[in-house]
């Protein structure tokens, strides 16, 4: 299934992706909940529901093509990024391969969806794009073995880890988190993938488009932490928990390594496209 939530009158609304509509579950079926979260912690018993709220001639439709959206899922406890996860990044980079998960996080104030603006803060000049695939944890975990953590993610969609280096890489101590976390630094969307629906998310074209040019164009193939690794990694140090979130690292082509570098400014438009997931549509504007 492809669940997104919908920007509606009555607040945010979990929604399932029928073709070339949203349909609204809760407004369809009223015992549906209206929380995207709230459908992955119940661990697949209310897939029923879901499918016949498709099916349901009466269902309360939006067109994709009109719809307003927030990120898939808009209340995560958590936001966990790992940096420096693709080889070829890590080498346009000059930097050494890690020999463990390079982690940092988001708060969920840079939460935004498909459509919405990304804000150039005032106080950075050097605000970078990273197109990013994204985990969403399914079900209560720690201490997850490799061998049982793919069965943990609950799907995949398209992210874009927005950042400004300047905060990043130029204050004492170099400030990731800082830099990572302004308001809406992490637009998601437009839809969570079940992962049943993901044949190898191992094997994904990803790419991103400045104003319609290609500047990253790369394969998930090319992690140098696989999402076993990375979700057993993790749940070492934190519970993870339903609709906890992980951006699983960038591939080349950042702006800040370009030369000269290239960074975003008010008025640019960003396209993070993931095979099979679909195309994350964001305007930059200025603060």
């Amino acid at each position: 299934m492809r669940f997104a939530t919908l920007a509606t009158p009555a607040g945010p609304r979990a929604s399932v992706q029928a073709g070339e509509f949203y349909i609204d579950l809760q407004a369809t079926d009223p015992s549906l909940p209206s929380n995207v979260k709230t459908i992955l912690e119940a661990q697949g018993s209310l897939d029923s529901k879901i499918e016949a709220a498709k099916s349901n001639p009466k269902a309360v439709k939006v067109a994709v093509s009109e719809a307003k959206l927030h990120a898939p899922v808009i209340d995560p406890q958590k936001i966990i990024c790992v940096g420096l996860n693709y080889r070829d990044h890590a080498i346009e980079c000059n930097l050494p391969i890690p020999r463990d998960p390079v982690l940092f996080n988001k708060f969920n104030n840079t939460l935004i969806g498909h459509g919405e603006n990304i804000i150039h803060p005032k106080v950075s000049v050097k605000v970078d794009y990273e197109a990013e695939l994204v985990l969403v944890i399914g079900k209560t975990g720690r201490y997850i073995p490799e061998s049982q953590a793919q069965s943990y993610v609950a799907g995949y969609a398209v992210g874009h880890d927005v950042s400004a280096r300047d905060w990043q890489m130029e204050k004492d101590g170099k400030q990731w988190m800082a830099g990572k976390t302004f308001d809406t630094f992490a637009p998601i969307g437009p839809v969570l993938v079940t992962a049943d629906e993901v044949k190898d998310p191992h094997h994904l074209n990803i790419s991103l488009r400045l104003n319609g040019k290609t500047m990253q164009n790369s394969n998930t193939k090319q992690f140098i932490f696989n999402i076993p690794q990375m979700v057993s990694y993790i749940s070492q140090i934190v519970t993870l928990m339903p609709g906890d979130i992980i951006f699983t690292g960038t591939p080349p082509g950042i702006g800040n390594a370009l030369t000269p570098q290239v960074f975003l400014k008010p008025g640019d438009v960003t396209e993070v496209e993931i095979e099979g997931l679909g195309v994350l549509k964001n305007t930059v504007v200025g603060e």
